[in-house]
């Protein structure tokens, strides 16, 4: 993650300001990569808006157009739905040089350049829930007019906040199975393995903590060690013992095929979205 002082000069703006768009600014701000005066935000909800200017001394409006004219990184935070008629709201107040960044499902970098109707920089991009807690994972797809300059400064935004991979737009709709909607299917394993402990008779305060604790620390061996999951498993794994008799199970019960199954039909999902 980036941990330098402030080098970044450009205005960055957010037009929404939900739950990803406040990750985002908290991470920047916290980063010290750019001052919070040139970090500006938009949202009808007024509550919103005081909150995250609270909370990290960024400048606010209700007004879409504002934002537009002030940033040279902006950010369109707002529902897939809406995208369309905040462009047609907003395309003629921004600057030439300015780079459109999405995070939105189902919105192609094509469908972009056709709202704005003329030629615009555009960073498609994939973030995902984690990066509320800085441990994001975000996949970036630029278009062809966005340099390598630009494509840095993108970057440095999101190493705020989470691992980067830069990729070519086809693959987004398998990483948007991969990791944009993949926390709930952990979510729903780390409730899976409290449950099963709170079955067997264990507090469930306690089975929630040491099932997320499990699951965070088993993620950490795997970027950590470079070893392949199989082979930690192994490791676990004792000849005739208690893991590999739960593995066993899992097995038998169709783990592997029903999150694979799970992986395709959100990927099937984001493919018509974009149609």
């Amino acid at each position: 993650n980036f941990t330098g002082g402030i080098f970044m000069n450009k205005s960055i703006g957010f037009i929404g300001c939900g739950n990803m768009a406040s990750a985002i600014i908290k991470g920047i701000v916290k980063s010290e990569l750019i001052g919070s005066e040139k970090i500006i935000a938009s949202d009808p909800s007024g509550e919103k808006l005081n909150k995250i200017k609270e909370e990290t001394g960024i400048l606010t409006t209700n007004n879409n157009l504002e934002v537009a004219k002030f940033s040279k990184i902006l950010f369109l935070s707002v529902k897939p739905n809406k995208y369309k008629d905040v462009i047609y709201e907003i395309k003629d107040s921004i600057s030439d040089d300015a780079v459109i960044v999405t995070i939105a499902a189902g919105i192609s970098i094509k469908k972009i350049e056709e709202y704005f109707g003329k030629d615009i920089k555009v960073v498609r991009t994939m973030p995902n829930t984690p990066a509320l807690v800085s441990e994001g994972m975000s996949v970036l797809c630029p278009n062809e007019l966005v340099t390598k300059d630009e494509m840095e400064e993108v970057k440095n935004i999101f190493k705020c906040f989470s691992k980067i991979e830069v990729m070519e737009e086809p693959y987004i709709d398998i990483v948007t199975s991969l990791t944009g909607s993949s926390p709930a299917y952990v979510y729903m394993f780390i409730e899976a393995l409290a449950d099963g402990a709170v079955l067997m008779g264990l507090p469930r305060a306690k089975a929630y903590k040491m099932a997320a604790q499990a699951v965070y620390g088993s993620a950490k061996m795997v970027l950590e060690t470079g070893k392949h999951p199989g082979e930690l498993k192994d490791e676990v794994c004792s000849p005739g013992g208690t893991t590999i008799e739960a593995v066993y199970s899992l097995e038998k019960d169709g783990l592997r095929g029903a999150v694979i199954e799970a992986m395709k039909k959100c990927t099937e999902k984001a493919k018509k979205m974009n149609n």
